[in-house]
């Protein structure tokens, strides 16, 4: 079984249940990652965080340190960012968690949405789910996720449906990338 690369970042593995729990021990080991941190594990521009933090998409750095929600925030903004415009990425993330200063008014965590999006993502593609099943097969993956209220299961379910399908949709775009570069190369063999 080959090795995918795990949603938003530039990192390889096959396990995507508790994902977030990968991060968790450098995150508490060093008090917080640095930028520079950040952008290892996602890939990503120092630029295009600092963008993501100025425009309020993730919270900001605390001692210039990105803790558990931030980065859990920054590979979901990541993984999306294919397909979704940021601005629209900012408010789905903004129509689960609310302001992404503000802990008090998320009806789940950063972290823990992180890692119900890797694992469903992962089961829907595992299982070859259709794509007009995605929304029930959504909403069985979340039966263990304990809502404030009813709205908020269904928020989450409606948002986490829109995620599975942007990150579905990135990865065939980025197969159909691959398949159309190999048809380039062959055809600039072909001329020479």
């Amino acid at each position: 079984m080959t090795e995918a690369t795990i949603p938003g970042t530039n990192l390889t593995g096959s396990r995507y249940k508790d994902m977030f729990a990968r991060y968790e021990p450098l995150i508490k080991a060093t008090d917080g990652l640095t930028l520079s941190q950040v952008c290892a594990i996602t890939g990503l521009e120092t630029s295009t965080i600092q963008n993501w933090v100025k425009r309020r998409f993730v919270a900001r750095p605390v001692n210039k340190k990105y803790r558990e929600r931030q980065l859990a925030r920054i590979l979901l903004i990541a993984s999306l960012r294919d397909v979704l415009k940021i601005d629209s990425i900012g408010e789905l993330m903004g129509m689960v968690n609310g302001n992404a200063d503000d802990e008090s008014d998320d009806i789940i965590s950063e972290e823990k949405m992180y890692d119900y999006f890797c694992r469903i993502s992962k089961d829907a593609q595992d299982n070859e789910i259709k794509m007009q099943d995605i929304p029930q097969f959504v909403r069985q993956s979340l039966a263990d996720y304990e809502a404030p209220d009813e709205t908020a299961f269904q928020r989450l379910c409606e948002a986490m449906t829109t995620m599975v399908y942007a990150y579905t949709a990135a990865e065939y775009k980025k197969c159909a990338e691959g398949i159309l570069q190999t048809m380039r190369n062959e055809w600039e063999a072909d001329k020479l």
